[in-house]
């Protein structure tokens, strides 16, 4: 196993490669909560550092939520890091508070110089689902269709096409009939980082939920990877993919980050039932593309560590193709 703490579960990961050395952040909780459900509410964001994305030095908790009344003071979750032009590393995460029971997420922003720890921005409150184009958007928590307010999970790079940058988000778009036809991605546009427009969705459909994105461009095409579970595939997904539903890791394919995304056509990209590895990211080295998740296996078999990277191979068609090595450690 790549990263694993003893005394910790490991889920949602991102990285961040700053010259030779690879940094990885990813969610914690302490396992003698017992429980791994009750991981989600009792979170902090751990570190890592690496040259090989094998062998990591864990440095110890980054961020966590704020200890007084706040917007973000119940749950600190899955983000990116970005450095900036100020030569600052820049951290977007998802908070959520205990006054609305982490019903409702928003996007935080804190800076750091050494990405040990992190510092909020002020409030550390970045952005909401609000203004002229939140009515693209589920924006109360319809109780009883879905089990949340969905709008986290913030992946931000620069624009390609300008001077700015470009959040990408899990979100849910509203007026949808059947719950698991109603998952989008979440944009979002800044000039300098510390002023965002929420902008339309650049997908919608096919799951419930479309998790941890990560948009990245490789070898001229635009890839979104996303994780959902068996239970969130659509029907329209169902009928173009007949294999068994699977949880896991898949994407979309564009030829530019603001769309128009489609899901990749043929076989999930990364799935089981029950789930091996879950929200992985795929991260370019000098020998190629790599995946990294998390080892799941559900409740009763929880993994809680993020497993050893896996190469990804691009297909002749662009699509991608995991050269999976089953692991002794499962």
């Amino acid at each position: 196993m790549t990263i694993s703490i003893p005394g910790k579960w490991l889920w949602d990961s991102w990285y961040l490669r700053d010259g030779d050395h690879y940094h990885g952040f990813f969610l914690q909780a302490d396992d003698t909560l017992g429980d791994p459900d009750l991981r989600h509410f009792n979170v902090s964001q751990g570190h890592a550092v690496s040259t090989d994305l094998v062998e990591w030095t864990y440095t110890g908790t980054c961020f966590k939520p704020q200890t007084h009344p706040a917007w973000d003071d119940y749950t600190t979750w899955t983000g990116s890091v970005v450095k900036g032009d100020d030569g600052l590393f820049h951290l977007f995460y998802t908070g959520t508070t205990r006054a609305e029971a982490g019903m409702y997420q928003r996007i935080g922003h804190a800076t750091s110089t050494d990405m040990v720890s992190f510092t909020r921005l002020g409030t550390g409150f970045c952005l909401d689902l609000e203004g002229p184009n939140a009515r693209y958007y589920e924006v109360p928590h319809m109780v009883g269709h879905w089990h949340d307010r969905a709008m986290r999970d913030p992946w931000v790079l620069r624009d390609p096409k300008g001077s700015g940058w470009l959040m990408f988000f899990t979100a849910r778009v509203p007026g949808v009939a059947e719950a698991n036809a109603g998952g989008a991605i979440g944009l979002a546009t800044s000039p300098d980082m510390l002023t965002w427009t929420l902008e339309p969705p650049v997908f919608t459909g096919g799951f419930g939920q479309l998790e941890v994105p990560q948009v990245f461009a490789y070898r001229g095409k635009w890839y979104c990877l996303f994780c959902t579970a068996s239970i969130h595939w659509s029907e329209a997904y169902r009928k173009a993919n007949p294999q068994s539903p699977v949880t896991g890791t898949h994407y979309l394919m564009a030829d530019d980050p603001r769309g128009p995304w489609t899901i990749a056509p043929g076989p999930f990209l990364d799935g089981d039932d029950p789930c091996r590895r879950y929200a992985a990211r795929i991260v370019e080295t000098d020998q190629g593309l790599m995946l990294l998740g998390f080892a799941d296996g559900g409740k009763a078999r929880f993994g809680g560590y993020i497993m050893d990277p896996e190469p990804v191979e691009v297909l002749p068609d662009g699509r991608l193709h995991v050269n999976s090595i089953r692991q002794a450690a499962e």
